[in-house]
């Protein structure tokens, strides 16, 4: 993991094939899409099954570019040790949460639980890392965000029509997340490894975690039907491995300020591909409230302008993803 991010303008900088405004676009629906590929895939294959394929998709992309880069493994037992703890945290527990959270509601709800991660992070920041300061505008951002959750969640309603269950795992799902960021943080920050040196490790500890545990709660599939399988294999190859490239090449060169920017439009492009592709209903308060959600978690990564023109250490992603130190969310 590098300990800072290169600047745009270097002159060592490779020149990239695509604007990165283009590929910004291409991450946003790639995640926001990975919650319409899981609903598909557990269609068929139980939830363990789902996420690890995924994990196993995901993380043959990801040895592939490390071979191509040349790069090794780390080395160190407490760096193992560190890292099997975020893979749990940061891919194998969340990514199964999201896999059964599905089970009882729509892909949509899913991908605005996962816009919460940025209001976990500031909440829990605040109690474990020393360096984050309660400034009003952030305080305000939580309050605003939690009102969203609670507008999305109908609360005036009691609830009603909705699944209690399902939607506390997408939750907590999104609790992980920054659970994680902050454990790595506090051990892997200062790591001189590379950072897809570190991704690759850690998504593989992963999948191995999955290898264990699926097969004690699940049984082999009856069948491997087309649709299912194909999303399962997008969800890994693309919305894991291939999303987690893209977004370590746009925080080289943009920063991590505007590359975790993505958080932000991944629940709008997972509504929008729920309702247009399956069907899934869409009620007033769902698309208020997932809006009020973003706004207060855009405040709460609000900083000071003093403190905007720094060097921030190098993010890895969530989507939903690897080995991060920042608060922000993915897939």
């Amino acid at each position: 993991m590098s300990s800072s991010v290169p600047s745009s303008s270097a002159p060592s900088t490779p020149r990239r094939v695509l604007d990165w405004r283009l590929r910004f676009g291409l991450l946003s629906l790639v995640w926001g899409f990975s919650f319409l590929f899981m609903k598909v895939g557990t269609e068929s294959f139980a939830p363990f099954q789902v996420t690890l394929g995924r994990l196993a998709f995901g993380t043959a992309v990801v040895a592939a570019a490390m071979a191509v880069k040349r790069e090794r493994l780390p080395r160190g037992a407490w760096t193992w040790v560190h890292l099997a703890v975020a893979g749990f945290l940061l891919n194998a527990l969340p990514f199964s949460l999201f896999a059964f959270s599905e089970l009882t509601i729509p892909s949509s709800l899913a991908g605005i639980c996962n816009a919460t991660s940025p209001l976990w992070g500031m909440a829990l920041s605040l109690v474990a890392l020393s360096e984050d300061r309660p400034t009003r505008r952030r305080v305000a951002g939580l309050g605003i965000g939690f009102l969203g959750v609670l507008t999305v969640l109908g609360v005036w309603q009691g609830f009603d029509g909705l699944d209690v269950t399902g939607t506390a795992l997408a939750l907590l799902a999104s609790l992980s997340y920054p659970v994680g960021w902050i454990y790595v943080r506090r051990t892997l920050a200062g790591s001189s490894h590379s950072h897809l040196s570190l991704t690759g490790a850690q998504l593989g500890l992963a999948t191995l975690q999955l290898v264990v545990v699926t097969p004690l709660f699940t049984s082999v599939p009856t069948g491997f039907p087309a649709l299912p399988l194909l999303a399962v294999a997008a969800l890994g190859v693309v919305g894991t491995g291939l999303a987690f490239l893209i977004q370590y090449d746009l925080v080289a060169e943009v920063g991590p300020t505007t590359a975790q920017m993505v958080t932000y439009f991944t629940p709008v492009i997972a509504t929008a591909a729920g309702v247009a592709l399956l069907d899934e209903s869409l009620s007033w308060s769902t698309p208020v409230g997932a809006v009020t959600v973003l706004a207060g978690a855009a405040l709460t990564q609000s900083r000071p302008r003093s403190d905007r023109g720094e060097a921030a250490p190098a993010p890895t992603p969530a989507p939903r993803t690897s080995t991060p130190v920042r608060r922000g969310s993915r897939l």
